[in-house]
């Protein structure tokens, strides 16, 4: 296959701060239903890779010994350690500083691992390979996500859409994504890029939680994202935030906007030796 797009490694370098508070948790049922499928031990490793301050990490972490934390972006990996510090079991909750094509980690260390949201970002040929021979035998790779506020059909979703377009021109942020990514993902889907690999076909799992959101909390979520970041956004960030209020205060119902957010997750297994 045809080299993947790169990303910059920076994109997100200031977003921690918005990227914990105002990106929506992943669903309670979906996580649950992660842990029946991949049944872990209580006795392994998990590697949340890519993992921004520990959306999945966090959560998954009891049903686990041992938790690795690992990014690229040092404030990310920075609010990981200041919210593993918090907790009773900080000892077990490992986090560390490195690109995901990168890690050192000894084969067969890990019984599940996690990519929340990431993977297109990275070189999937490279990061599955990699996991491949990271995880012990029947061991499983989830790449998980949700969609995104100004991804929807409703009204007041496309009029975000418009708005985010808008203000990426006018910062001139329109090329911050590589132009091309979306459409190099179709023509060569994860699903295949993980069969590649060496995993078995990976099955995807959906949930739909309805979510009402404030324009204060989409304005932080949108400070969270690699096209209009603080760095980006800058000076004009008051103006940006009055537009926003501008413009979605006409579809606000009880004082907020109400999506029906989709989570779902890719799960592929590593084969065990001797089975066809």
């Amino acid at each position: 296959m045809a080299d993947e797009v790169r990303f910059d490694p920076a994109l997100y370098r200031g977003t921690a701060s918005y990227y914990d508070r105002f990106r929506l948790p992943y669903s309670d049922a979906m996580l649950a239903d992660l842990a029946r499928r991949t049944a872990p031990s209580g006795r392994g490793r998990l590697l949340d890779l890519a993992c921004g301050t520990g959306q999945l990490a966090f959560p998954l972490r009891d049903r686990f010994a041992d938790v690795w934390a690992v990014d690229a972006e040092p404030d990310r990996t920075e609010a990981v350690r200041a919210k593993a510090a918090a907790i009773a079991d900080a000892a077990r909750l490992r986090a560390v500083t490195a690109a995901a094509e990168e890690l050192d980690a000894d084969p067969g260390s890990f019984e599940l691992i996690v990519i929340g949201n990431a993977f297109h970002r990275l070189r999937r040929d490279v990061v599955a390979r990699r996991a491949l021979a990271w995880l012990q035998p029947g061991g499983c790779l989830a790449l998980c996500w949700s969609t995104s506020p100004w991804a929807g059909s409703l009204d007041w979703q496309r009029a975000f859409d418009r708005l985010l377009r808008k203000w990426q021109e006018t910062l001139g942020a329109s090329s911050r994504v590589p132009p091309g990514a979306e459409s190099r993902r179709k023509q060569d889907p994860d699903q295949d890029v993980l069969l590649r690999a060496g995993f078995e076909p990976a099955e995807r799992h959906r949930f739909a939680v309805e979510h009402r959101w404030t324009t204060d909390e989409l304005a932080g979520h949108v400070r969270s994202t690699s096209f209009l970041p603080p760095s980006v956004l800058a000076d004009r960030a008051a103006d940006f935030d009055a537009d926003l209020t501008a413009e979605l205060s006409p579809y606000m119902i009880d004082g907020s906007l109400t999506e029906t957010v989709s989570f779902a997750y890719d799960l592929a297994r590593k084969p065990t030796p001797g089975t066809p």
